[in-house]
């Protein structure tokens, strides 16, 4: 099977198949999705990550397949019903509601009201209604009248004939592809307000009566809907009009007008009633609900993406404050590599009010450990701890910065804070990893539990395990597009490093601290149970500053060093003068080192290493700053003009923080001049944004903002300024795989 599942992920990927086959053969032995795209690109004709995941993602799923067609193939062979004809039917069914279709007549039932009605020796009767020919139906079922059988009268021998063909109709595989598609393609989902829940249900007081065609339900809505439904707040149904089904299924199984023809009728209204309504309204419930959890994965894993790719301010001596009101500030120093150094409480805020004493102790900690920067979580108290900061006279080199602190008491309390910090209370750790944020957002917030960062959209309500594996992708794709420095990280972030794992992550960790910092990548096979494919998948990804080949700290991988070593001996220079030399670099000539196993594309790629070596691909870190005065709801007037960061980007539009400890909302409508469809094309998470104030609801803390360059409508239309929002360039030019690949498990699906 496994040549013709590849033949077949070719065709839908609209790649070759040699390409497939080798992805594969390499995924199966042990590849890891960033391995393979980054470092066997001549192998499989340079596919990127998004194909490479697409093809490990489907070949699991074909697998599981032949699996299940396997065991229903033995199923059959042990009921001694499987003929050459259905065994063909089995293996060429491409997908599983096909597959269990073909099944159904098959499968062990529990008792049913046909296999009761076959019991008082009924079938011959539905048998020859069920031809639909030409006689005398109350003579023939009075034949089949029999007290001791259960079956008192006529029309009890005709009802048990039609339980039996109702239960033949709903088994007819024609009829169920049929009515599947009319309730994938004229489903209408109608969602009521149960009686009596009216003061418990406002949050859904959209959905009280509602109704919409199941194909054009956008996911936030649809799970929003079945969130309803699982608190017992709404009732759903999902299917086409009743009489269009019954329709359908007359079109293939009436033959004819005659007596049966009633009866027939009669059969299938009761079928799609009791038997196809309910299996079908479950199959679309499944499909509409693994189309919301890719669309939700797919919002979520971009949104995830660009906060952990944020720009990092990188190396400084920084000082944390984890701000409040009545139980203080708490005040960390960490030095360069994040090392906590010092911790205070101050109070400079009500009721203890000691601004003076407050302000002295962060310029005296400031002196003492040389701080570069501060580091202010935007929490409660966030706004009023940064005024109170810039107003106390520090060094203008000393540069303040608000930092987003969601997740940050989610990791404190964790047992990776609880290691990290033994010694320390909660409200500690929590400020530490507010400074760590701003140092490398990336290296800290790996520690966090994804859903926790606060960037989804109805992350709950999908499939966890889905949810994880996609946020496992995204977080692995970023982490070793970064790469990692092997001698500083922590193993939360060296687990995600291709090859390794949380198990392996530890073990070098334990075995830095025991042994000391790493001198070479090739040290690293000293680590136990740290193997030769290990250290290939990883090697290329992990960094060594400052080491003795220059190469370990690049993103050239150990296996090509003799390349590059005969690249410079070529030039006559060392490697270090090759790296650090453009006029040398120039002189290579590319085609001079093509091997079997080394093409154009891995060549080109050493050479963009030897330009920028260990080149972080994320953008430079630039300060930004709120607008002064303005801390508060209440502070906002509508028309007020204010600069914001993005915190989420949803289907329906995008969240901003402008500094008020509540995001407003950016509506979809108001994202730009011009029509938008999908906000992730305008917007990304932390990206900086100006907005207009258009609603301010103190009560329900609701904030609605504008983008448009003339949100009121005041100016004239051909007066107004469209200016499309730009994303960040690097960003934009990094594998955005998890989008895509949302896109391709659409065509998947079962």
């Amino acid at each position: 099977m496994t040549l013709k599942n590849n033949d077949r992920i070719a065709n839908e990927l609209s790649i070759n198949v040699k390409q497939v086959n080798a992805a594969v053969e390499l995924l199966d032995d042990g590849g890891t999705v960033p391995f393979i795209s980054r470092y066997r690109k001549e192998a499989t004709g340079e596919l990127d990550e998004v194909a490479i995941a697409a093809i490990r993602d489907r070949i699991i799923q074909l697998r599981e397949l032949d699996k299940r067609k396997e065991a229903i193939l033995a199923s059959l062979e042990k009921q001694e019903v499987l003929t050459p004809e259905l065994r063909k039917k089995v293996e060429q069914a491409e997908v599983l509601s096909v597959l269990e279709d073909i099944y159904l007549p098959y499968k062990p039932k529990r008792k049913t009201k046909a296999s009761i009605a076959k019991e008082k020796g009924l079938e011959p009767l539905a048998t020859q209604i069920y031809k639909q020919g030409a006689f005398d139906i109350d003579v023939e079922a009075n034949k089949y009248v029999n007290p001791e059988k259960g079956v008192e009268e006529i029309e009890q021998a005709l009802q048990g004939a039609r339980d039996i063909i109702a239960e033949w109709i709903n088994e007819n595989a024609e009829v169920r592809e049929r009515i599947r598609k009319l309730f994938l393609n004229q489903g209408v989902v109608t969602s009521k307000l149960i009686k009596g829940k009216e003061q418990a249900g406002q949050k859904f007081k959209d959905y009280f009566e509602w109704e919409e065609p199941i194909k054009k339900v956008p996911s936030h809505r649809m799970l929003a809907m079945r969130r309803g439904e699982k608190e017992m707040i709404l009732s759903l149904d999902i299917s086409p009009e009743e009489g269009v089904a019954n329709e359908s299924i007359e079109r293939l199984v009436v033959k004819g007008s005659n007596e049966t023809t009633e009866h027939i009728q009669k059969a299938i209204k009761d079928c799609y009633k009791r038997l196809l309504k309910p299996s079908m309204e479950t199959e679309v419930r499944l499909h509409a609900k693994h189309s919301a959890d890719d669309e939700a994965i797919k919002v979520f894993s971009e949104n995830l993406k660009n906060l952990l790719l944020s720009a990092p301010m990188g190396e400084k001596k920084v000082m944390a404050i984890d701000p409040g009101f009545r139980s203080g500030c708490k005040v960390v120093c960490l030095d360069e590599q994040g090392a906590f150094h010092k911790f205070e409480a101050i109070y400079p805020h009500e009721p203890q009010r000691q601004t003076t004493k407050a302000g002295q102790t962060i310029k005296a900690l400031c002196e003492r450990y040389e701080i570069e920067a501060i580091a202010i979580g935007n929490g409660t108290a966030g706004r009023e701890t940064e005024t109170f900061v810039k107003n106390i006279g520090l060094d203008k080199k000393i540069t303040i910065v608000m930092v987003n602190e969601s997740g940050a008491s989610i990791y404190s309390a964790s047992e990776v804070a609880r290691e990290e910090f033994p010694d320390q209370d909660l409200t500690v750790r929590g400020a530490v990893s507010i400074g760590r944020r701003l140092m490398d957002p990336l290296a800290e917030l790996v520690k966090i539990d994804a859903k926790s960062i606060g960037v989804g959209q109805y992350q709950h309500d999908v499939d966890q395990s889905s949810l994880k594996k996609g946020l496992d992708d995204v977080v692995m794709s970023c982490v070793n597009t970064v790469g990692v420095e092997l001698n500083t990280a922590s193993k939360e972030l060296l687990s995600y490093v291709s090859g390794l794992g949380s198990n392996l992550a530890k073990s070098i960790v334990d075995f830095r601290n025991e042994n000391g910092p790493f001198e070479n990548r090739k040290s690293l096979s000293k680590v136990p149970r740290l193997g030769a494919k290990a250290f290939e998948q990883a090697a290329g990804f992990l960094r060594i500053r400052n080491a003795d080949n220059p190469l370990d700290s690049s993103g050239v991988h150990p296996e090509r060093y003799k390349v590059v070593a005969s690249m410079a001996k070529d030039v006559g220079c060392s490697v270090k003068e090759l790296m650090t030399n453009s006029d040398l670099k120039s002189k290579i000539k590319v085609n001079d080192y093509v091997t079997a196993e080394v093409g154009i594309p891995t060549l080109q790629d050493i050479l963009s290493e030897l330009e920028k070596p260990g080149r972080d691909p994320r953008e430079q870190f630039e300060v930004f700053s709120f607008e002064e005065g303005v801390n508060a709801i209440s502070d906002l007037k509508t028309g007020m003009s204010l600069p914001g960061i993005v915190t989420n980007v949803t289907k329906f539009g995008a969240f901003v923080d402008v500094g008020v400890h509540q995001d407003g909302l950016v509506h979809i409508s108001h994202l730009s001049d011009s029509f938008v469809s999908d906000p992730a094309k305008l917007v990304t998470v932390q990206q900086k944004v100006d907005v207009t104030v258009m609603e301010v609801d103190i009560a329900r803390k609701r904030i609605g903002l504008s983008m448009k360059s003339d949100p009121f409508g005041k100016e004239p239309a051909q007066k107004r300024k469209v200016e499309p929002v730009k994303k960040q360039n690097k960003k934009e030019e990094l594998n955005d795989f998890q989008s895509k690949l949302s896109l391709l498990k659409g065509k998947f699906r079962n």
